[in-house]
């Protein structure tokens, strides 16, 4: 089966192309999914967590307060080396779990970090989604409420956009209409069901 690494900075798509991808009948794991479950109360991942940055990062409920983690680990390089330490090598267990389960041409691995974590081993294609630093700007302000310096910290957090941009094998670029996005993404379907049919030579012998 044939694995596709899709990966992008914050708010550049990712999530819409993974369920254009899934509208397809294309099997989607997603390491933010995974990562959501592994923190929920009674989870080994959340006392980890708790252990590590106190009580403070929890809600009234006893849930893990995304908000306040978050402004923590941008804040702080170190911990946010902490939070990944604890959070990923349990996510990458889980995607290979999911993953062999699977019978299918091929599958979407959406992982954000996939530069900066150079998870890119057990990958046969990577796909970078890109959009302009203004757009990523723009649709964080209106999804998360974040103020400038925050936007300024969650950026220089991620990897360059021409890092990204450098290991891809295929891009989609998403500064454009839901119908540019889609036919992009249907392009890509119709080459992932071909290469998945070819020798694992060939796998990075075609670009989009």
């Amino acid at each position: 089966m044939l694995i596709i690494g899709l990966t992008g900075g914050i708010c550049s798509g990712k999530s819409t192309v993974a369920s254009l991808f899934s509208q397809l009948a294309v099997p989607v794991i997603d390491a933010d999914v995974i990562a959501r479950e592994l923190v929920e109360p009674g989870e080994e991942a959340l006392q980890e967590i708790v252990d590590q940055f106190g009580t403070r990062v929890l809600d009234k409920t006893g849930k893990l307060d995304r908000t306040k983690l978050r402004d923590r680990i941008f804040s702080h390089e170190s911990d946010r080396k902490k939070l990944e330490a604890i959070l990923h090598p349990r996510i990458r267990e889980r995607m290979d779990q999911l993953t062999g389960q699977l019978d299918a041409s091929y599958c979407i691995q959406v992982i954000p970090l996939l530069t900066e974590t150079s998870q890119t081993a057990k990958i046969d294609r990577i796909l970078v989604i890109d959009s302009s630093e203004a757009e990523q700007r723009n649709r964080l302000r209106l999804r998360d409420d974040v103020t400038e310096d925050q936007i300024q910290a969650i950026l220089a957090s991620q990897a360059a956009r021409q890092q990204r941009l450098k290991i891809a094998d295929d891009i989609i670029i998403n500064n454009g209409s839901k119908e540019d996005l889609h036919e992009q993404v249907m392009k890509l379907h119709a080459l992932y069901m071909r290469l998945s049919q070819n020798e694992p030579d060939d796998l990075h012998s075609q670009h989009s």
